[in-house]
């Protein structure tokens, strides 16, 4: 059982979600194998960056739109926002530290 912390974002909701701070959007598929590697990673970082970088997640099988609007050929794929702009993708599967450390430049 996985208690999903990190919320699966309909393309009517994404606009609102990045629009304020630091948000990464973990863009994966149920069929892929790797994203479901990164799954509990990303849940593990969604609590280490609680306050600081707000997670989220799509499926790009249930949101085409999004997944072209951001270019996303490759998954897993991980797109930064900062205040509702992309500043940073990380495309592929990687370790939770290799992640966090990442992620750390992003934040005050």
């Amino acid at each position: 059982m996985t208690n999903d912390k990190v919320p699966e974002l309909t393309n009517a909701e994404f606009q609102d979600f990045i629009k304020n701070k630091v948000v990464l959007i973990d863009f994966f598929a149920e069929w892929c194998m790797p994203c479901l590697t990164m799954a509990p990673i990303i849940e593990e970082l969604n609590e280490k960056f609680e306050g600081k970088i707000k997670f989220g997640k799509v499926d790009i099988g249930d949101n085409q739109e999004l997944a072209q609007k951001f270019n996303v050929s490759s998954i897993p794929n991980f797109i930064l926002f900062k205040e509702g702009q992309p500043v940073e993708q990380f495309v592929g599967s990687m370790s939770a530290d290799d992640l966090q450390e990442r992620l750390k430049k992003f934040i005050e």
